[in-house]
């Protein structure tokens, strides 16, 4: 697993980079805030359901929640258990993301 912080995910997105990014927070959650990434909550990670993701194994995915603890989680399953290759936790997640605007 590696980290990236919100200044660096802004300035790759800037640069029209096509990201692969998964927020794992509650359908609540992404209702009130979200930066259009692809919602599959962590509880649904956890129990192996990702079949939206499953052609994203080998390609670089960049996961954020609200403060960067349940992606950690999400990112450490995906490799650990699901063989996932290249998993991104965004530091300080949508919290860290939000404060850039």
């Amino acid at each position: 697993m590696n980290k990236i912080s919100a200044v660096e995910l802004q300035q790759r997105l800037d640069a029209g980079e096509q990201l692969n990014i998964l927020d794992v927070r509650e359908p609540s959650e992404y209702a009130e805030i979200n930066m259009g990434a692809k919602l599959l909550p962590l509880g649904e990670i956890m129990n192996g359901q990702i079949d939206e993701i499953e052609d994203w194994k080998n390609t670089e995915i960049i996961i954020h929640c609200r403060s960067g603890k349940r992606s950690m989680q999400a990112c450490m399953m995906l490799e650990q258990q699901l063989g996932f290759t290249n998993t991104v936790n965004l530091e300080g997640g949508i919290i860290a993301w939000s404060q850039l605007a």
